[in-house]
């Protein structure tokens, strides 16, 4: 008998993204891309600004931008995935995406005087114009 599903909750600081069950989760954390199995051993993990991909147990994928925050991983398969700001790709336009790594880009180009939050800008801008890319089946 296969382990039952994991059950994951991804939680932004002003809502509830997606919930329901998945039999694979791939993310990338700080110490590099991780794949969450049913059955896995309990993990907790910062992440980075990454296109989080869940496989659903029906075999969809739902892929989600991360402007980094943390993945749990209990002992009886419950996964939950906290950010400050996250989307699901079918909710991010791909050029708009583009458009702020293109502005933050120049910035940086230039040396103007950029903050962390432009870094912060920026990474986020490249994790959902990955997840845009990954749900229009655009190679990344």
């Amino acid at each position: 008998m296969a382990p039952k599903p994991l059950h994951v909750d991804v939680v932004a600081a002003d809502r509830q993204i997606w919930e329901g069950d998945a039999v694979n989760i791939i993310l990338r954390t700080t110490e590099g891309d991780i794949g969450l199995l049913p059955g896995h051993t309990p993990i907790f993990a910062n992440l980075v600004p990454c296109a989080a991909r869940i496989i659903t147990d029906d075999g969809r994928q739902e892929v989600i931008a991360v402007d980094g925050g943390y993945v749990a991983l209990d002992d009886s398969g419950r996964v939950s995935i906290l950010a400050q700001y996250a989307t699901r790709s079918d909710e991010i336009s791909s050029a708009d995406a583009q458009h702020e790594i293109d502005v933050i880009s120049r910035k940086m180009d230039r040396n103007d005087e950029y903050t962390e939050d432009d870094v912060h800008r920026l990474h986020l801008a490249q994790a959902q114009l990955l997840a845009a890319k990954h749900i229009s089946g655009q190679k990344p």
